[in-house]
This record gives C-alpha cells, sequence and structure tokens, in this order.
C-alpha cells in the first residue's frame, strides 16, 4: 500500500543510485532534525529522481509506541477519513463515523501525540478546530519486532483496519455502479492477474509501480481546489499468496 501506509520492510535507495546520493540522504536526515521547513529547503535543491529517492529513503517508519498509539479501530478510520477527504473537525468527523465529537476529539488529540495529525494553522477557532493528517507518507514495517507480541498484536490490528477500511470503499463502489455522477461512470476498474513468477520478477514489478507513482500520481496530491476533482483511490496490491501448507508450518 503506497501513499500513506505500506505493511512490507522498508526500501532504501537502488543500488544504481545509492552512492551518488549518499550526501544528499545526509542532508535530508540533517533537514528532518531541524524541521519540515529544513527539509524542504534540502530537498527543493535536488533533481526529481533523486528527490523522491531521498524522500523514500527518509520515510519514517512507525516504532512501537506510535504504533500502538494508531491501535485502534476509530483512530484508524479518522486517520483513513482525513486522507481521502482532506480537513476535518471533529463534529464533521463525528458525523461520518457514527460517534460524538468527545470522541473524536480525544482520538484526534492521541492521534496528534503520535504524529500522525495536526491542527489546520490558521482555520477554526478554540471551539471547532480543523484537523489533517501529517504530509508525507510512513510505513508499517510487518517484520519490525515482530518477537514483541504486543507490537505484532497493533501491527495486525492497524494493517487489517487500513484494509477494512479500503474494502469498505471497494464494496460502495460497487453497490452505486447505477449512481455514480455524470463524467465518471466508466472511470474506475478492479482488475486481478493471476501469476507465477520469481521473488526477482515481484521485485521488479513493485520497483516499476513505484517509478510510475512518483511520476503520474504524486504530482496529483492536494488537488482539493481543481474545479471537478472529487476523492479517487488508487490500489496497487502485489505480493506472494501464500499457500494453506504454509500458513501451517
Amino acid at each position: 500500500m503506497n501513499d500513506n501506509e505500506r505493511p512490507v520492510p522498508p526500501k532504501g535507495l537502488g543500488d544504481a543510485i545509492r552512492s551518488s546520493v549518499a550526501d544528499s540522504v545526509a542532508e535530508a536526515r540533517a533537514g528532518v532534525a531541524q524541521g519540515a521547513e529544513g527539509l524542504a529547503e534540502t530537498l527543493g535543491g535536488l533533481g526529481g529522481e533523486i528527490r523522491a529517492a531521498v524522500e523514500e529513503a527518509t520515510r519514517e517508519v512507525v516504532g512501537p509506541s506510535a504504533l500502538r498509539g494508531l491501535a485502534h479501530p476509530l483512530r484508524v478510520k479518522i486517520l483513513d477519513l482525513l486522507g481521502t477527504h482532506g480537513p476535518l473537525t471533529a463534529s464533521g468527523l463525528g458525523e461520518l463515523l457514527g460517534e460524538s465529537s468527545g470522541s473524536t476529539s480525544y482520538h484526534l488529540r492521541q492521534l496528534a501525540k503520535h504524529g500522525f495529525v495536526r491542527e489546520v494553522e490558521g482555520k477554526g477557532t478554540a471551539r471547532e478546530r480543523w484537523w489533517e493528517r501529517m504530509p508525507g507518507g510512513f510505513t508499517i514495517d510487518a517484520l519490525e519486532n515482530r518477537d514483541d507480541p504486543a507490537t505484532r498484536m497493533a501491527t495486525d490490528m492497524v494493517n487489517a483496519e487500513f484494509e477494512r477500511a479500503r474494502q469498505e470503499k471497494v464494496w460502495a463502489y460497487l453497490r452505486s455502479a447505477d449512481q455514480t455522477a455524470e463524467g465518471w461512470e466508466h472511470t474506475g476498474v478492479l482488475a486481478t492477474q493471476n501469476l507465477r513468477i520469481t521473488a526477482e520478477q515481484l521485485t521488479k514489478i513493485v520497483a516499476a509501480w513505484e517509478d510510475f507513482s512518483r511520476e503520474h500520481l504524486e504530482p496529483l496530491h492536494d488537488q482539493r481546489d481543481v474545479p471537478g476533482a472529487r476523492p479517487v483511490q488508487v490500489h496497487f496490491n502485489a505480493f506472494p499468496v501464500i499457500d494453506p501448507a504454509e500458513g501451517t508450518r
């Protein structure tokens, strides 16, 4: 899962460019230490391809404490809604989730405590604050801390809730096929291809997808003010199918 969360081991820079951007990665990490402005200034001076690679290399991996802070069904739903719809208030989230504003407000504060959301500057009042997801993405490393039962349970729960949210959107799309807004009737597709390939071939497919995403999808973020634009999700799942016998070993 790309864009905002990926339950796979994080990847660094490719071998072909690692040596050429090692210094840039170090500078970018220094920029992270200085805050968002420092990172933005550092990345601004890099070429497009190298900048994307550095951003990937410095993508934050969610640590055990933050992961356990996220491990609540309602918090995952709130994070998912903020990613899909953009900034919302606690009241607005409550209406979408069928929860009280007091409940969503509490969970928003917990998400903010662990660095997943933040208040929107210059918008709202002391009584009605607006919240947004933190910019950039994060990685949930499914193999990290697998020996720690609490972290393993938190990882499984968060991944399951994000996947449930995706599936709910797919079913909503299928159920509303006859209610799609004009101009959007034939724009979506759900496709599956069953292959028998090697681990190296799968790695190349995922790398090609990431290249495509950087080139074609990332420039389309933050188009809330573009006339005719609406929330859209793009899914790309590529993973080895687990044989039932493997799961019983």
